[in-house]
């Protein structure tokens, strides 16, 4: 898992949320997250924390509690889905 590229970065970390089952208001804590992907991802938690940033401002995520925590967007379902096949691919 450490040479991937951004994009598939983007979308494991929408794939772990997924599974998880963190939307909406079931929200998952940002430090926890960013440690165990920057484990598997060179660059460390930068690279991890850029991609965070990016799927914000495409609102496939929602942050809560001054950015502490994350969640995936419920309203952007269809997107978020369709984002995680085709990186995939």
């Amino acid at each position: 898992m450490s040479y991937l590229t951004d994009e598939q970065v983007k979308a494991a970390i929408l794939e772990f949320l997924l599974k998880k089952g963190r939307w909406g208001a079931h929200y998952f804590p940002t430090a926890t997250l960013i440690n165990w992907f920057s484990r598997k991802v060179k660059r460390n938690g930068r690279r991890v924390r850029s991609c965070l940033k990016s799927l914000a401002r495409r609102q496939f995520l929602l942050v809560h509690k001054r950015g502490g925590t994350i969640s995936l967007n419920p309203f952007k379902r269809k997107d978020i889905l369709e984002f995680i096949e085709s990186a995939r691919s």
